[in-house]
């Protein structure tokens, strides 16, 4: 499957701009189930500096700076991305029991150095809370194989919260999500990372893109896709393996993968700091297709 994403972010202010700083993830990753065949970012007032560098996790991230007035800010990021099936030999009833992971991640003096364990830890959009640890046991009973508790972990979720668009923004906290039972595709991937790190499990933030389908007889509509997010979570045996809470599925062939961090405040698609600028809007549009081979 190839695919191609358009991410056009337009961006008004109330006042003139000055100087802006910005820092991007719009550029997809390149793993086993995907290869990354075109990328390219334009930036409108052209940038005094545009740079690409790999952060902490791996990530490519675009940092560019704007040191003439502007009233808009046009950032448009154009990918082609083929992916390949990778969850074939996946077997989550062979996953060791899920408190055989947990114990493998807690310290031991000479023990090697595991990378999973930087995320059993909370983080800023992810904080331990005894609702969610309390949520998570029911689907981690004694000696359950792990991906097999993580797979039912995420149909519970998927069940028991309602999708509204507009109900959160992304600084609603964790522990109001939780009690609302209702938000969008990143508070589903951060109940479920921060449900799973309260027993010492890891789980990261995946950014990304999916392949949605329009109605049937009607054609794709340019710019009505939207950014996704979804679960990483990490097995000895299997490595990282991909689950959406959002659409209870093992993302495969639909889902375009961008960054992962702790949470979303490590792979935003688009921040920075200006001086000036006043109140502003922000116009978004995604749009993910088929490439005809």
């Amino acid at each position: 499957m190839e695919l191609t994403v358009l991410h056009d972010t337009r961006t008004t202010y109330g006042a003139r701009v000055d100087t802006a700083y910005h820092l991007a993830f719009l550029a997809p990753r390149e793993d086993a189930g995907q290869q990354v065949l075109d990328f390219a970012l334009t930036v409108e007032p052209k940038p005094a500096r545009l740079t690409e560098e790999r952060d902490v996790f791996g990530n490519r991230r675009t940092s560019f700076a704007l040191h003439i007035p502007h009233e808009r800010l046009h950032v448009r990021a154009t990918s082609r991305v083929r992916l390949a099936q990778a969850l074939a030999s996946l077997r989550p009833e062979a996953s060791p029991p899920w408190e055989e992971v947990a114990a493998a991640l807690l310290y031991r003096a000479g023990a090697a150095f595991e990378p999973a364990v930087e995320f059993i830890y909370a983080s800023p959009f992810v904080p331990l809370l005894p609702a969610l640890r309390e949520y998570a046991a029911h689907s981690l009973t004694t000696r359950r194989p792990w991906l097999d508790a993580a797979i039912e972990l995420m149909r519970r979720i998927h069940r028991d919260f309602d999708y509204e668009s507009g109900a959160t923004e992304i600084h609603t906290p964790l522990a109001e999500v939780f009690a609302q039972r209702h938000g969008v595709c990143q508070d589903f991937a951060h109940l479920m990372i921060g449900a799973l790190r309260t027993h010492g499990l890891p789980a990261r933030y995946v950014s990304g893109y999916l392949l949605t389908h329009p109605p049937a007889g009607q054609e794709r509509l340019v710019g009505a896709d939207a950014s996704h997010a979804w679960v990483q979570v990490w097995c000895p045996v299997h490595g990282w393996v991909d689950l959406d809470p959002t659409n209870y599925v093992l993302p495969a062939l639909s889902h375009v993968t961008v960054a992962h961090g702790r949470d979303y405040g490590d792979v935003a698609p688009l921040r920075g700091v200006i001086r000036g600028g006043g109140e502003h809007e922000v116009e978004v549009a995604v749009t993910v297709a088929p490439v005809d081979l």
